[in-house]
């Protein structure tokens, strides 16, 4: 007996995927744990595995494919020896019976249509020429009729470049089709292009990603519904830069090497501990009180930003915070990252230092509280004992949901951060 293969719902928010490419092909045998093919969620792209064994008797769904809502069949596995060409056509002939079995009154609103091509027609050709909104614009502006200009875009069609050389003869003609305006805004929406898109500008369209599409949604929420209060510390790293390079060496042995970024998630996870009433979560009506700190951290991969997690990034030992982000960033650029690994977490770090960015205010990754925002360490004049000289220092920036805390508490946070930073043996005691 044939198995359909649906689309799975690969995170507890996917409704839908793209189904961004096929690993079997018909007729290829397949057992349980096998790759059947790349799904693309709201948050990453992910392989989608065999629960059956059999043959992939019939692909149903097209690789490529966008918003295949799950629940889909998009497969069917045979038995050896099953024929399934047959039955999978199967679903197609039965909306396309029910949609034969309506032909006699199809013919009944047939003749409805017939008057509306003749207003269509009357209306004047020139509502149904292509031009950019723009370029129906300055055609309105200046009088010209669109009919009678030759597109030099896409599929001819008129951009503003092909008006400089027309001229306002035939303005009338535009004038007279009262009815024209109606159809004409009409046309507008259906290229789904603001009123300022300019398409004589040499371009390409880049469609977007579900993930992409889920990053704009996810911080357009965050930045108007979370007020956010954002506090800034400068740090001297001088102390931590010297505890890595003596933990590097002891580690190398180990094949371990720690970078300023390990040393800073385990810094927060720590700081989190020590100030618990920044590592919350509020949810409209009570406030979520952690007592682990897990670290979600920024990581930018082709298709867009992800957050791998570091769990109990206070408890864990900064040789694994290294190992585990290594693994975690290599992953998360590859697209293999598993729900667990991304979805979740307590606070949030977001680094920048390594493009020369000195300061700049993150975004709340909602649920969560707040958010850490690295700048570059830079040598900077510095007062020591008392004196001024020059120390490496970096600017911390901690974004903040204020709902759930206070200003004094994120200062306290910050406080408490910066001096784990600046005395690192704190932290790893």
């Amino acid at each position: 007996m044939s198995i359909e293969i649906k689309m799975p719902a690969l995170s507890p928010t996917m409704e839908e995927g793209t189904l961004a490419k096929w690993l079997v092909k018909e007729g290829d045998t397949v057992k349980s744990g096998d790759l059947l093919a790349e799904i693309e969620t709201d948050k990453a792209t992910m392989e989608f595995e065999a629960v059956d064994e059999g043959v992939i008797g019939k692909i149903l769904v097209a690789e490529g494919t966008d918003n295949v809502k799950v629940g889909t069949v998009i497969a069917v596995i045979a038995a050896e020896g099953e024929e399934v060409s047959a039955p999978a056509p199967t679903p197609a002939p039965a909306p396309a019976e029910k949609a034969e079995a309506a032909p006699a009154p199809a013919p009944a609103p047939a003749p409805a249509p017939t008057p509306a091509p003749a207003p269509a027609k009357a209306a004047g050709d020139g509502s149904r020429v292509k031009a950019s909104p723009l370029a129906k614009r300055l055609a309105a502006e200046k009088g010209l009729d669109l009919s009678s200009v030759t597109g030099s875009g896409p599929n001819g069609r008129i951009v503003k470049a092909d008006l400089d050389g027309a001229k306002p003869g035939t303005a009338p003609a535009a004038q007279p089709t009262g009815s024209a305006p109606a159809a004409a805004p009409a046309a507008a929406p259906a290229e789904h292009k603001p009123v300022w898109y300019d398409d004589s500008i040499p371009h390409e369209e880049e469609k977007l990603s579900n993930i992409r599409k889920t990053i704009a949604r996810r911080l357009t929420e965050s930045k108007q519904t979370i007020p956010h209060i954002y506090l800034t510390v400068d740090i001297r790293l001088d102390a931590l830069l010297k505890l890595r390079s003596d933990l590097n060496k002891s580690l190398e042995a180990r094949g371990v090497k720690l970078s300023v970024n390990d040393l800073l998630i385990k810094a927060l996870g720590v700081a989190l501990i020590q100030t618990p009433k920044c590592n919350v979560t509020y949810t409209g009506d009570k406030l979520i009180k952690y007592s682990r700190a897990d670290v979600s951290v920024a990581v930018s991969t082709p298709t867009g930003l992800i957050t791998p997690i570091i769990r109990d990034a206070a408890g864990a030992s900064v040789s694994s915070i290294s190992t585990q982000m290594k693994d975690l960033a290599g992953r998360a650029k590859e697209g293999k990252l598993k729900p667990e690994e991304y979805q979740g977490g307590t606070a949030s770090l977001s680094n920048m230092g390594m493009f020369g960015i000195k300061q700049f205010e993150a975004v709340i990754n909602p649920p969560q509280g707040m958010i850490m925002a690295i700048g570059a360490g830079e040598k900077r004049p510095y007062i020591i004992d008392d004196a001024l000289g020059i120390a490496t220092v970096m600017s911390a920036t901690g974004s903040f949901d204020h709902r759930a805390i206070d200003g004094a508490d994120g200062a306290e946070l910050m406080k408490t951060f910066k001096a784990l930073v600046e005395s690192p043996l704190g932290m790893i005691a």
